[in-house]
C-alpha cells in the first residue's frame, strides 16, 4: 500500500527572533521547499497545513518562516515535529527512480527465487544508495543500489529481485 504522505523533514530548532524554524531535510533536493506554498506539520498526530512565507538555507538545513509563527516561543512549540507532503504534490521522479517510502518493506529475492528478507532501511553513501535488507531473524545484508545488483523493482508485486555479486553476502 502506497503511503499517502511523505516525510520530507523534521523541525529541529528555532532560528532568529521572528519565529523561523530550522529543518533537517529528508530529501535529495532541498530546493523543492521553495516550490511549496504550504507544508503539513505533524503536531502530535494532527496534520496542520501551514503556509510557507519564506525559505532560506543554512549549511545543509532549511530555514522556514511559517505563517502564524511570529516568535521564538511559538516556533519552539514545533520543535521535533515532522514535515509532510501529500504524495500528489511530490515531484515526479525520473524513470527507474523510486521514493524510499515505497521501497521500505518490499520483499527481496535472489534471481533464483530465494527470499533474502525485506528492505528495512535505505541510506546514501555518496557513491550510491545502500539497501539494508533484514531477514526474519534480524540478520542484515547491505546491498548497493546499482544496476549490476538491483535487477528488478516491482511495486505492484511488492518485491525486488537482486543479483548477488561475489563477496556481497
Amino acid at each position: 500500500m502506497k503511503q499517502q504522505y511523505f516525510e520530507i523533514g523534521q523541525i529541529v530548532n528555532t532560528f532568529g527572533i521572528k519565529g523561523m524554524v530550522k529543518v533537517n531535510p529528508f530529501t535529495d533536493d532541498i530546493s523543492q521547499f521553495e516550490e511549496m506554498e504550504t507544508i503539513l506539520v505533524d503536531k502530535k498526530g494532527n496534520l496542520l497545513e501551514i503556509q510557507i512565507e519564506e525559505v532560506k538555507y543554512s549549511k545543509n538545513q532549511v530555514l522556514l518562516k511559517l505563517k502564524g509563527i511570529e516568535t521564538v516561543e511559538e516556533a519552539e512549540k514545533y520543535r521535533n515535529c515532522y514535515l509532510k507532503l501529500p504524495r500528489e504534490k511530490a515531484r515526479k521522479l525520473p524513470k527507474n527512480t523510486y521514493f524510499i517510502a515505497d521501497l521500505i518493506g518490499l520483499e527481496v529475492y535472489t534471481e533464483e527465487g530465494k527470499l533474502l528478507g525485506k528492505v528495512d532501511d535505505i541510506y546514501n553513501t555518496g557513491a550510491s544508495d545502500i539497501y539494508v535488507i533484514k531477514d526474519e531473524l534480524g540478520k542484515q545484508i547491505l546491498l548497493p543500489a546499482i544496476k549490476d545488483v538491483i535487477k528488478q523493482i516491482d511495486l505492484e508485486q511488492e518485491k525486488i529481485v537482486v543479483h548477488l555479486l561475489d563477496g556481497l553476502v
